[in-house]
Formats: C-alpha cells, sequence, structure tokens
C-alpha cells in the first residue's frame, strides 16, 4: 500500500541531521505495517498528479500558517478536496489537521491564547494520552460534518474525523521527545516565550502515547478506522 507524504514544511537542519526531515519521521512512525512511502514536497511545489497518486496521504506539520499567503497552498486546498472527494484515506498533523479543516471550509487562527509545547494531556474518547504539541495555530470553526474525537481546556478541537477517511490531530504523535529536545532549542528560542519552553524540557524524560496513535493513523490508512 503506497502512502503518499504531502510535505508542508521541512524540520531544522540540525533535526534533520540526526532524526532525518518530517517524512523521515512518519516512516519510523508507521513502521511495520507494510505501507510503502511517497514524499512530495508540496511546500517546494512539488505536487502528485492526483488523489490516485497513492492509496493514502498524509499531511505533515509546517512552521506555516494555513492561513498565510503562499503559492502552494490554494492548490493543496484543492488536492485535499479531490483527496475527500475520491474517498482516499487522509490523515493531517498539527499544520495538516489545520489546512485539512481549513480546505473544508473551517477556519484557522493564531490562537490569541499562544502556545501548546511539549508533552500535553489530550482527552480522547474515554482515553487520557499524552502526546507532544508545538502550535500556535488553531482550528477555531469546525466544517461541516466534522467531528470532534479529542481535545483539552486549551485547545477544544483537537482530534477531529470526517467521515470514517479522514483523520486528523493537532499535536505530533511522529514527535519523539529528542525532536522536541531539538525544536526547543533549534526553533523555539525567541519564538516560544521562555517559560514555556522551560516546561516543555522537564518532560523530555517522560513516557508518551505516540504509538497508540500510530496504530489510530495506520487503521486510519488502511480503511480501518472503527
Amino acid at each position: 500500500m503506497k502512502i503518499g507524504i504531502l510535505q508542508t514544511g521541512h524540520a531544522p537542519d540540525q533535526i534533520v541531521a540526526g532524526h532525518g526531515d518530517y517524512d523521515a519521521m512518519f516512516q519510523r512512525f508507521l513502521a511495520g505495517n507494510g505501507f510503502e512511502f511517497d514524499t512530495f514536497n508540496v511546500v517546494d511545489g512539488q505536487f502528485p498528479d492526483g488523489p490516485t497518486a497513492a492509496d493514502g496521504w498524509i499531511v505533515t506539520g509546517s512552521r506555516h500558517g494555513a492561513y498565510e499567503d503562499h503559492d502552494w497552498i490554494p492548490p493543496l486546498e484543492a488536492l485535499i478536496r479531490d483527496i475527500v472527494a475520491a474517498d482516499r484515506p487522509l490523515v493531517g498533523i498539527c499544520f495538516g489537521h489545520q489546512i485539512i479543516a481549513q480546505a473544508l471550509g473551517g477556519k484557522v487562527v493564531k490562537f490569541p491564547g499562544g502556545w501548546s509545547v511539549g508533552r500535553t494531556e489530550y482527552k480522547v474518547g474515554d482515553k487520557t494520552l499524552a502526546l507532544n504539541a508545538w502550535h500556535q495555530d488553531q482550528v477555531v470553526e469546525l466544517p461541516e460534518g466534522a467531528q470532534v474525537l479529542g481535545s483539552n481546556d486549551f485547545c477544544a478541537n483537537a482530534v477531529l474525523a470526517y467521515g470514517p477517511n479522514v483523520w486528523t490531530i493537532q499535536p505530533h504523535p511522529e514527535f519523539s521527545n529528542s525532536v522536541i529536545d531539538g525544536l526547543i532549542r533549534f526553533r523555539g528560542k525567541g519564538v516560544v516565550p521562555d517559560a514555556l519552553l522551560k516546561n516543555a524540557e522537564t518532560g523530555l524524560d517522560r513516557p508518551n502515547d505516540n504509538a497508540a496513535i500510530a496504530q489510530t493513523v495506520a487503521a486510519v490508512l488502511k480503511g480501518n478506522r472503527s
């Protein structure tokens, strides 16, 4: 089964050196599921021929905002709508979560409540899951047909589903704690408030629930979401 990775940004060079770019993180995150991967660097203007170029799709995170004026955002939104119309499985993470909502009629803003970074707990169904966050933007208005599956007090629309084939999440289950450490050191300073970075540092040695979300993402991509 071929999974198309729509890469909407690049990790800092210092993180790429040790962990690879975002597409490599997703390949490790979903290892063992028999997937083949094909990366399209849409942030650099590289797009697939259409929704049938892969059996399932992932939209990655990005340092960019979904609402920003970039040449690659309108064609990405059009591709997202085509993927949904073609009934291909689609997963969005962080920026991917946001751009899918925006493409389908929702609203994304730079959240006035500020940033969420590092180990963060979310209520997902009847479970409390700890996942790594790194975002200021949020989905604040839902598209028609969106179902909220997860949230916390800071992020009301943290996990969304659109029917059985589209599933998106605001935090970064593909980010290991060491990736968060790299973001704190190489991207966060001077951008994220120091107090939030210090707090995120305290969670670097604590476990997370990335593996549980990997199972969910794999099930969505295989068309088996319950």
